[in-house]
């Protein structure tokens, strides 16, 4: 398939900056993927398309505020560092995107916070604005990982064109974050309020969770109308023999296995075994799912909606048929659904 053939007009109006009050009052659209029907629900409808022994693949991984604002040394001039991922512990390590990049060398220091709470040394370069960055800290881990926590932002996406506030620190985030390591939140699953969650386990649904570490690359735009010629970055996932162990028994038992967004979806789809069974892993996916593609593990999906030409609106289109997925985008923009990472859900049945 080509690039060219996943445009569409997204009114700017339509991209959520903001998210909804609760969380499970997002709107819900319901796309029987066999029929192409289209219902419009609220997210904690969703209740009414599960039943007993039926399966919710859960992304636990937890954003960590990345976005960090500092000073150069000598000059003083403002500088934003976004942390990517932690290299080297012992050694702080860090691989990071810098801005201004042009002005950010090996060798500068950057200060951070109002009494240098924290020291970086730029090691090298990785890309145009990719930088290696050591902290230059002596205390223990937790005491570094506490100044991160009080100099760092939440990393909204750039085109949420504001400053993060206190209620993103709560909401740009899933109430069952557990694992730190994403500089993006898996947004499907932020429709899920605690009450919801309860309401889906007293209807005896089972929870699977697994680990996939949103980076960056998930906002990269694809730059080749080929899509066979798009490059997706690494992204590091984590699947337990016991989340495994529950996904599997409900394919046998032929129940509805969901999976919680793009992110689970990709992580599920790297660690398929030979049967057609989920396995353990803790690995790296680079997996680029687009159609015509198939699917061995989930018979469900729920995700958001997502902008023009990105590789999450291709798995979803691979996910729900091309066809499908782009009309329920034409009545999604009808119907003023919301956009993005704080926008409005998606079924797929």
């Amino acid at each position: 398939m080509k690039l060219s053939q996943f445009k569409f007009d997204l009114p700017e109006s339509l991209i959520a900056h903001n998210p909804v009050e609760n969380r499970d009052e997002a709107r819900l659209m319901v796309l029987d993927k066999k029929t192409g029907a289209i219902e419009h629900k609220i997210f904690k409808d969703i209740l009414g398309y599960f039943e007993e022994k039926d399966v919710m693949i859960l992304n636990n991984t937890k954003v960590f505020p990345a976005r960090l604002y500092g000073n150069k040394e000598k000059t003083g001039a403002t500088i934003e560092v976004f942390l990517l991922r932690e290299l080297n512990r012992e050694l702080r390590l860090w691989d990071v995107l810098v801005d201004p990049a042009r002005k950010i060398r090996v060798g500068n220091k950057l200060y951070f916070g109002d009494d240098d709470l924290l020291v970086a040394e730029v090691v090298d370069n990785t890309t145009s604005r990719g930088r290696t960055i050591r902290f230059l800290f002596d205390g223990t881990d937790d005491e570094f990982r506490r100044n991160i926590e009080i100099l760092g932002e939440t990393p909204l996406p750039k085109y949420i064109k504001r400053k993060a506030t206190a209620e993103d620190k709560e909401r740009y985030q899933t109430i069952f974050a557990k694992k730190e390591g994403a500089v993006a939140a898996p947004t499907a699953g932020l429709h899920f309020s605690r009450e919801l969650m309860k309401r889906l386990e007293l209807k005896g649904v089972d929870f699977a969770e697994v680990t996939l570490h949103v980076g960056l690359g998930t906002f990269r735009a694809v730059e080749v109308e080929d899509l066979t010629k798009h490059k997706m970055d690494s992204e590091q996932f984590i699947i337990e023999q016991k989340d495994a162990d529950i996904v599997n028994k409900a394919i046998l038992e032929k129940r509805r296995v969901c999976a919680v967004g793009t992110t689970s979806m990709r992580a599920i789809e790297s660690a398929v075994s030979a049967g057609k069974e989920l396995k353990a892993a803790n690995d790296w996916t680079s997996k680029f799912i687009f159609p015509p593609y198939d699917f061995s593990i989930a018979n469900c999906m729920i995700t958001n909606f997502h902008t023009p030409e990105s590789t999450l609106l291709m798995m979803v289109a691979a996910f729900g048929g091309y066809e499908n997925v782009m009309k329920a985008y034409e009545v999604a923009v009808k119907e003023k659904y919301r956009f993005y990472s704080y926008g409005d859900a998606m079924l797929i049945i």
